[in-house]
């Protein structure tokens, strides 16, 4: 019998497949610049970008993932993952270069552009740009990977796996690549259903050992029910109405800056609190900051809050799969001393690191994936809908010196978060090599302001706060 292959979506991997429109992009990404005098080919001293082509290829041997594509289980219409036979290397790795004098301004309105457009669902899902002629003997690499497929710890690894902490350019051999064929469509239903008749197997087996330790087993259920309801009740609060949060059409704008994590250091040192408390600190003052200047007034009782994704992933998880829950924190948005701002941040932070919240997205997930996956789909898009956050705002602890792309050194990455239907801004954050790079998301008719009253706020607000840090 030939050997045949596949691997099922989990319930919050397939709820990033099925909450994507013709508006709403589920894919993660970043904008990553290089020296490119290492990459100067020496036969005719352009850009040797066969050297990338080889330096992706290798890495994909160790990575799968990327060679495969989204099939569904017949009837049951669950996605899964199977081998790609018509994959081909020259679809996903893409070559371009910006017109002079290819200011970091154009290289924005490129991300821009690419970062609008839907990943293909026939194929892979993912794509690198390789982008030449960037300001400063510059190149570089714009990436994009579905929700679906990674998270924001695994997103780059593909890009990961071709980085090292030192210049060595050499590439190790591509293997030859043999797709696996995926199963009958009927061995995928048997299979899927197998595996959800596995759930009331293992109901009746607690009721037996309820029945041996009827004390114990009552306390965990009554903590799982309360983490639940909680969870559930989170989900039914909408939030203020904002210009963040109208109904988002297909096109977008990138734009990043960086912080010195020396100073972030310096702040905690004076005032307390970690680094994300910083980040969503400085970015409560900037987001307070753009609604004072559109003139909004948040009325009482209805909070602001970010939608804070927080990694549940083990130290020795190597899956591509999402391993994340999504915390919800309000962010004081109203107010406007900076110490002040970032001990409400700690206090709220503290209090969800204590709350049953993160218990109860994950014995959700946990529900939906052993049951019916639109469960939890159908609540993530109920919460969306009721405009539960006002804003995503994600941190990824990056490495914390110098790597290399085939010898050439990194000089930033500024990560992408994707948007909501009715969320028009997006931050996320990702520290490396002493500095903290910040990629915002938006849609790009509701925030024409982008950088004049976001990004720049961003800067003064943790100015601001490193000053009175200073004074502290």
């Amino acid at each position: 019998m030939a050997y045949t292959h596949y691997e099922r979506l989990t319930a919050l991997d397939a709820t990033f497949l099925e909450l994507e429109s013709e508006t709403v992009h589920m894919h993660v990404g970043a904008v990553a610049l290089f020296d490119a005098a290492p990459l100067q080919a020496a036969d005719h001293g352009g850009f040797d970008f066969e050297l990338v082509r080889r330096g992706v290829e290798s890495a994909l041997a160790l990575t799968p993932r990327f060679r495969q594509r989204v099939a569904r289980v017949p009837l049951l219409d669950h996605p899964v993952w199977v081998d790609d036979p018509h994959f081909h290397l020259d679809y996903h790795l893409r070559h371009t270069a910006l017109p002079q004098p290819g200011s970091e301004r154009m290289l924005k309105r490129l991300a821009g552009r690419i970062l609008s457009q839907k990943l293909d669902r026939g194929k892979p899902l993912w794509e690198f740009w390789v982008v030449e002629g960037v300001e400063g003997g510059r190149f570089a690499l714009i990436v994009k990977a579905h929700h679906c497929m990674v998270d924001g710890i695994s997103g780059l690894d593909l890009l990961e796996r071709m980085m090292r902490l030192n210049p060595d350019p050499t590439v190790e051999p591509a293997p030859t690549w043999h797709p696996r064929p995926a199963p009958p469509g009927a061995e995928m239903l048997v299979s899927e259903i197998a595996h959800r008749a596995r759930f009331p197997l293992a109901v009746a087996r607690e009721g037996a050992r309820a029945l041996g330790k009827p004390l114990e087993v009552a306390s965990q259920l009554g903590e799982q029910l309360l983490a639940v309801e909680e969870t559930v009740a989170a989900g039914f609060r909408p939030t203020a109405e904002t210009p963040l949060n109208d109904p988002i059409g297909p096109f977008r704008r990138f734009d990043w800056t960086r912080i010195d994590l020396a100073a972030v250091r310096e702040i905690r040192e004076r005032l307390g609190g970690t680094l994300n408390d910083v980040v969503l600190a400085t970015a409560a003052g900037a987001i307070g900051r753009f609604l004072e200047h559109r003139r909004v007034v948040l009325p009482p009782g209805r909070p602001f809050r970010a939608q804070v994704p927080v990694s549940t992933r083990g130290a020795d998880d190597q899956s591509l799969s999402n391993r994340v829950v999504m915390l919800m924190a309000e962010l004081p948005v109203r107010e406007r001393d900076p110490v002040a701002r970032l001990a409400a941040v700690r206090e709220t932070m503290a209090k969800l690191k204590r709350s049953r919240q993160r218990a109860g997205v994950e014995i959700l997930e946990d529900l939906g994936d052993r049951t019916a996956p639109a469960l939890w789909t159908n609540f993530a898009r109920f919460a969306t809908n009721q405009r539960t956050f006002n804003v995503v705002i994600t941190n990824v602890p990056g490495p914390p010196r110098p790597v290399y792309l085939l010898g050439a050194p990194m000089h930033a990455i500024h990560p992408l978060v994707p948007l909501a239907w009715n969320q028009a801004l997006g931050i996320a954050v990702f520290s490396y090599d002493g500095g903290l790079h910040w990629g915002f998301h938006a849609d790009w008719e509701a925030l024409p302001d982008l950088h004049e009253h976001l990004v720049a706020a961003v800067e003064e607000e943790f100015e601001q706060l490193h000053k009175r840090a200073a004074e502290a």
